[in-house]
């Protein structure tokens, strides 16, 4: 499954670096710059490109996934470790699944998944 959600997670991260530049420029427009075909122009590109990155947040749901950020490229996924529920923990760029956390810690309790340990994870594919 890695394959399919680098995948993703790769056009979701190209999606972000496409919209990124407009929400700033659309933030910094005056108000009544808004109201202009330009401004409306600029934010009917804003929704439809966010309704693509949505698409795709929503194609890594239907796989089980959870995607927790679009500029660390994080997505986690429920597993059961020794009987009780945790998350693996893959990052944009990272060649394997090889960290896991505890449901409630987030990224900054990542831990290493251990060789000695893989066996005792399920759903780590």
């Amino acid at each position: 499954m890695l394959p399919l959600v680098r995948r993703i997670a790769e056009d979701i991260a190209a999606h972000w670096q496409e919209l990124e530049p407009h929400i700033v420029r659309l933030r910094s427009m005056p108000p009544e710059a808004r109201r202009t075909a330009d401004g409306k122009a600029l934010e009917e590109e804003l929704e439809a490109r966010s309704a693509e990155m949505d698409a795709l947040i929503s194609e890594l749901q239907d796989l089980g996934c959870y995607f927790k950020g679009v500029q660390e490229g994080l997505v986690d996924w429920y597993s059961l470790y020794k009987a009780r529920p945790v998350f693996l923990c893959w990052r944009l760029g990272e060649p394997e699944i090889a960290w896991w956390h505890q449901v409630d810690a987030g990224f900054a309790g990542r831990q290493r998944i251990l060789d000695s340990q893989r066996s005792a994870f399920r759903g780590d594919e």
